[in-house]
């Protein structure tokens, strides 16, 4: 088994990568007619799966990568795509019928979709592993020499993965992964002079944990608010909320210090947290295991969750992709549930700016491929944007394959000097996206019925015009009510009527149900579009 600790087995894995400077351009998508490679996508994510079960339909989360069919566009590429469960036929074909000038037959010689026909609660990647025979069948089917692997987040098991199929990984080494943890966000801003909230270390207990959030409240006398995150938290929902209102006669100042830790220990029980059937009991049981910090909320009345997406090439040239307003739901607005492309008009080439100090901090300490940074913006008095950054995802997120699906399909360009996105034609095109449309009244809809939902009603991506709607996690739907979909428009407007028309359109479709409901606040839209040209 591979391990970070074995220097001989990661300096072997970190000589495999270094292959892929020959060959990275091929790897993004960045392909000419010229591109000859095969595709190992393994969408494991494998992350801490006590925390991956608070997301409901965390197991069909492996289709999210599904984006990279489109790669076959190009008649030389090939591509291997691995699941834990085979995939509905109808999904397969759904991506394979948006290859524009490309016979459908083609591009599905060209595909080899295999599965470990195993649903239980354990990475992808540890699955493969445990199967020979199926490693054997990956490694023979690929031109070892033409061939790069990528995931949705490396770990030691994807790293294990690389070494015996002698595959290159394009991503960040596991050793580095510490970089896009909470603490390690934080040292990383530290050390690239980013704005961030005031908050602590990795605390491994409740009694360390009291006594940094006493800490930084004494540091900050005003504070109404802190957060307090598991390290390794996914979308949100690891995070609770401790309200210090309730608590004023503790206030620093007023008691002593032991008494305020005290106080803050026992308000621990009464947090808000921000995942379903999330207690105090479990929460706290994770904080020996992933550890936890406490940071400083940020309040303000006009408030909103941006991000910026980068890449670091195996060349070490840091660019950044795009960005986006996030939209966040549950009990305080710290769930990630979808985003709009671009981020607004009024910080998005500051948000750049910044993700490029990131980024090259980032790849000073040796990082690859995606990274993805949030940030919390809120506007002053004078009408500026107060820009604190939150967190780092070192490897794909939900904003990741919105954005591929719009520039695989278009094979457009994503333009610094505006920030905006432009087609081959040069038309600027703007998109909202969700990992999130979740209604009981869509339980029980098969994906081939979504299929004739679509076909009927004209939802489709219509490659002539380059607007519409793509659909993902087709999965999930029957059995939890759950899709995404990234609707596309040549403005604000467009993509935002087309997403409308999506919601309105499925609403008609499927029986009503009195206890419907939409993590998207009933398809509001919290975000404001204006400037976004």
């Amino acid at each position: 088994m591979f391990h970070i600790s074995d220097l001989e087995q990661l300096e072997k894995f970190r000589y495999l990568q270094s292959g892929l400077r020959e060959r990275w351009e091929s790897v993004e998508g960045d392909e000419s007619s010229t591109s000859d490679v095969d595709i190992l996508v393994i969408p494991s994510l494998s992350l801490d799966q006590r925390e991956l079960k608070k997301i409901e339909g965390y197991e069909h989360y492996e289709e999210r990568l599904l984006f990279s069919l489109i790669r076959l566009w190009n008649p030389r590429n090939r591509l291997i795509y691995v699941t834990s469960v085979p995939l509905h036929p109808s999904i397969i074909d759904y991506y394979l019928q948006l290859l524009p000038g490309i016979p459908f037959s083609h591009a599905r010689n060209r595909l080899l979709l295999l599965s470990t026909y195993d649903s239980s609660l354990k990475p992808l990647s540890q699955k493969i592993l445990e199967r020979p025979r199926l490693l054997q069948h990956i490694r023979r089917a690929l031109r070892i020499d033409k061939a790069f692997m990528t995931c949705y987040n490396s770990t030691d098991f994807e790293a294990e993965l690389s070494l015996k199929l002698g595959v290159p990984l394009y991503a960040a080494a596991p050793d580095l992964q510490i970089w896009g943890t909470k603490s390690g966000s934080r040292q990383i801003f530290a050390e690239a002079g980013i704005p961030h909230p005031d908050g602590s270390q990795r605390m491994w207990n409740v009694s360390d944990l009291a006594e940094a959030a006493a800490q930084l409240w004494e540091r900050q006398p005003t504070l109404q608010r802190m957060v307090v995150k598991l390290n390794e938290g996914i979308s949100g929902e690891g995070n609770a909320l401790l309200d210090l209102r309730p608590i004023p006669e503790v206030a620093p100042e007023k008691v002593s210090h032991q008494q305020r830790v005290m106080a803050i220990a026992n308000n621990f029980t009464k947090m808000s947290f921000q995942a379903k059937q999330e207690t105090w009991e479990t929460f706290s049981g994770r904080i020996a295991e992933l550890g936890a910090i406490v940071e400083a909320f940020v309040e303000g009345e006009i408030k909103l969750s941006p991000s910026v997406q980068g890449r670091i090439t195996p060349t070490g040239k840091v660019e950044v992709l795009s960005t986006h307003d996030q939209i966040l739901g549950g009990p305080d607005g710290q769930i990630y549930l979808g985003c709009k492309f671009p981020a607004a008009e009024a910080y998005r080439l500051k948000l750049q700016q910044l993700g490029l100090q990131i980024g090259r901090k980032l790849a000073e300490k040796g990082a690859l491929e995606r990274y993805g940074v949030d940030f919390i913006v809120v506007k002053q008095n004078d009408g500026t944007w107060d820009i604190q950054a939150i967190e780092i995802n070192l490897r794909k997120g939900g904003t990741t394959h919105p954005f591929m699906t719009l520039k695989l399909l278009t094979n457009g360009r994503y333009e610094l000097s505006t920030g905006l996105f432009y087609s081959q034609q040069g038309r600027p095109k703007y998109y909202i996206a969700t990992d999130n449309l979740q209604k009981d009244r869509y339980r029980g809809l098969l994906p081939n019925d979504l299929m004739d939902i679509i076909a009927h009603h004209r939802l489709h991506f219509d490659t002539g015009t380059e607007t519409g709607t793509v659909f993902h996690l087709m999965g999930s739907l029957s059995e939890f009510g759950k899709l995404g979909l990234t609707s596309i428009g040549d403005s604000p407007q467009q993509a935002e009527e087309i997403y409308n028309k999506v919601v309105k359109v499925l609403d008609e479709e499927t029986p009503s149900n009195e206890n419907d409901f939409s993590l998207l606040s009933k398809q509001t839209f919290p975000i404001s579009w204006e400037g976004c040209g």
